[in-house]
């Protein structure tokens, strides 16, 4: 595709981004940064959550997971799990969240547990959102230097600034408010875009519309849904359906960034309203981007199409001479719109909690509340640069299964901690629990790292488990040591505090 097209494209996009925080920003203060006034119209929020929820990685990544033999669309086991988890987290945690008024969710442990528990959460949330919005953001940057500034010559890390600096520009006095409407605009875009894709590339393979592109799909070797074969194996059912629902809490119901946007709702029966319907619109929208990845390989398999990576293979296909020039024009607008969607909600949460959850109460006053939510804005914006370009060179490996590693052992102290708050009437001394969160991580890590299939055992050979192979579930076993070792060192709550 011609690269004046391509940077047209972003032009026009962005410039309608700016318009709508110009819009949105007017007499923006801290208020409307972090929670939007609290008057967010539930269904957009709705909308806008289920492109911050998707991202770029499911752009792009998840149509990729379809070619391996051992995935198909095993993906929609753990989607399955994803339904449930966000069923336990409008009708667990939400209500506590709407009831004690938080701007962070983390608030809540300072009021369950203490001082220490509060800032264990937060930094568990930081590192989970900056690698989390870190591997999206090198997905699209990775694309972008695909399909255009390697051409031109330029560095991998000045389109990394690239991007980062163009989300800065609208979401820094509008927060959470601008952020609201943006996603809508960005969800829509990107939903289209796949639609429109699975339209051109039907044609393409001269196949009928309807029944008969499903059953070619269906008929194809890339179909597969349940897998019930070997329980051992990383792709069993159980333990993508289980690892959905605990990936969902822990990725959505204990991260400050979607729930942010939730909470911007004006009560909990509309933000309740907005995480049912979000649920279940996203299975369908899942079970899309599998359909386009299947349709993505066999076109591939036509055209002998054979990317390095299969997160470059949307790209590929998009930009290839046989297909249509508009699918590259659909392709840019879908994926700036699938990464955008997420990564700038990253930006303001992370802001958010750094400044409510970290951020020493002196620094907070009227005269210095303004300057230090901007200056952590920048710092934050600093820190996922280097992380990116850090992400890039050192691993190969697809995006999806990066992103969900790092969640496990990221999302599942938190998980923990809070469920062990909720469900057990028992007190812990708020200093234990940062130390028994880096104890679950780190038993985790080895219990894993040793297990078949894991890059500490040589291919072929049997782990400290034997055949078993890990998969979506090792958020579970994070999660369960973190609450069995909260629960072995609690003791019997006092009245006042019950």
């Amino acid at each position: 595709m011609n690269s004046t097209i391509i940077i047209t494209v972003l032009v026009i996009y962005f410039g309608i981004l700016y318009v709508i925080s110009n819009i949105t920003s007017k007499n923006a203060g801290n208020e409307t940064f972090f929670v939007g006034d609290r008057q967010s119209p539930w269904y957009l929020v709705a909308f806008g959550m289920i492109g911050a929820s998707l991202s770029g990685v499911t752009f792009i990544s998840v149509p990729g997971w379809v070619g391996n033999d051992a995935n198909q669309f095993s993906y929609m086991q753990a989607v399955l799990g994803y339904f449930i988890g966000y069923l336990i987290i409008a009708y667990v945690l939400m209500p506590i969240y709407y009831r004690m008024k938080v701007i962070s969710i983390y608030e809540y442990l300072h009021e369950r547990f203490g001082f220490y528990s509060h800032k264990t959460g937060a930094i568990f949330f930081l590192l989970s959102r900056v690698i989390g919005a870190s591997v999206r953001l090198m997905l699209v940057a990775e694309v972008l230097q695909f399909i255009l500034f390697d051409n031109w010559g330029v560095p991998f890390e000045f389109t990394v600034v690239v991007c980062i600096a163009l989300i800065w520009v609208y979401t820094n006095r509008g927060g959470i408010k601008t952020i609201v409407w943006t996603d809508t605009l960005q969800t829509a875009f990107m939903l289209l875009s796949v639609a429109l894709t699975v339209y051109f590339i039907k044609d393409a393979l001269a196949l009928e519309s309807g029944k008969g592109m499903i059953e070619t799909v269906a008929d194809s070797s890339y179909s597969k849904i349940f897998f019930f074969d070997d329980i051992n194996s990383s792709n069993h059912f159980i333990k993508h359906f289980l690892g959905g629902i605990f990936i969902a809490i822990g990725m959505t119901g204990l991260d400050q960034d979607m729930m942010q946007k939730n909470l911007s709702c004006k009560n909990l029966r509309e933000g309740q309203k907005n995480m049912v319907s979000m649920a279940a619109v996203l299975v369908f929208v899942n079970l899309l981007f599998l359909f386009l990845g299947a349709l993505l390989y066999l076109y591939a398999g036509q055209h002998q199409i054979n990317p390095e990576k299969a997160d470059l293979l949307f790209s590929a296909v998009a930009m290839d001479n046989g297909m249509a020039p508009v699918v590259g024009v659909i392709f840019i607008l879908g994926l700036i719109a699938a990464a955008y969607s997420s990564a700038d909600s990253a930006l303001t949460s992370l802001t958010t909690s750094i400044y409510v959850d970290l951020l020493p109460e002196r620094h907070k006053t009227k005269d210095k509340a303004l300057k230090a939510r901007k200056t952590i804005h920048v710092l934050v914006s600093l820190m996922i640069i280097i992380s990116v370009i850090m992400l890039h060179h050192l691993t190969n490996e697809s995006a999806i299964s990066l992103l969900m590693k790092f969640a496990a052992f990221t999302y599942g102290p938190l998980i923990g901690i809070f469920f062990f708050g909720i469900l057990v009437k028992r007190n812990i001394d708020d200093r234990a629990v940062p130390v028994f969160s880096i104890l679950s991580v780190v038993a985790t890590f080895f219990i894993w790292y040793f297990s078949k299939g894991a890059p500490g055992v040589p291919k072929g050979e049997s782990g400290i488990l034997g055949e078993y192979s890990f998969g979506f579930e090792i958020i579970i076993l994070n999660a369960f040591l973190t609450f069995i070792l909260l629960s072995l060192a609690s003791s019997k709550m006092t009245q006042e505090k019950t």
